[in-house]
């Protein structure tokens, strides 16, 4: 069996991982959200998956009320988790990782990477998992073999579509950057 899952990123946050650990969205980021879910609806209605965030689970609320779903919280699906002290700060830290491949900070992609996949593969069925710029990432160099970081440059609210078989990620379709 072939799920086919679309990973949105979710829209423009009220703030950065500088200024809040936890924004929501804000008002171009709500706009967004109304528009993708215009966007899904015709597909639906299907499971709808966020991260425990309150971004993805603001950018699926519009697209869950039309479809009549609870959205599912999922760890997996959640950001990259900095260290405690990013050195020298958490923006300049995150800048320097995503610059760089897996095997230059083992230690902080293998368990993300591990932790996204593994509840990525575990999608049986068609799908809407709302997520992260990096979650993406992860996802989408899975399915194509690309060990950098940041494989591309997924837009707020942009769908990127793969489909999971036997625990493989295949690409089809890579969203507006």
């Amino acid at each position: 069996m072939v799920a086919r899952v679309v990973l949105v990123r979710h829209g423009q946050p009220d703030g950065t991982w500088g200024q809040d650990s936890d924004p929501g969205l804000d008002d171009l980021g709500h706009a967004q959200a109304r528009a993708v879910a215009e966007l899904l609806a015709p597909l639906g209605p299907l499971p709808v998956i966020v991260s425990p965030l309150r971004r993805t689970r603001e950018t699926a609320a519009p697209l869950a009320a039309h479809w009549g779903v609870a959205p599912v919280v999922e760890n997996g699906v959640g950001e990259l988790v900095a260290p405690p002290n990013p050195r020298p700060d958490h923006a300049a830290w995150l800048r320097s990782l995503m610059t760089g491949n897996g095997a230059d900070s083992p230690d902080v992609l293998d368990p993300f990477r591990a932790r996204v996949l593994g509840a990525i593969r575990t999608i049986t069925t068609d799908s809407i998992v709302v997520t992260h710029f990096l979650a993406i990432n992860a996802v989408v160099g899975a399915a194509t073999n690309d060990d950098r970081v940041v494989c591309f440059r997924p837009a707020h609210c942009s769908r990127t579509t793969v489909e999971i078989a036997d625990g493989r990620v295949t690409l089809v379709e890579l969203g507006p950057e």
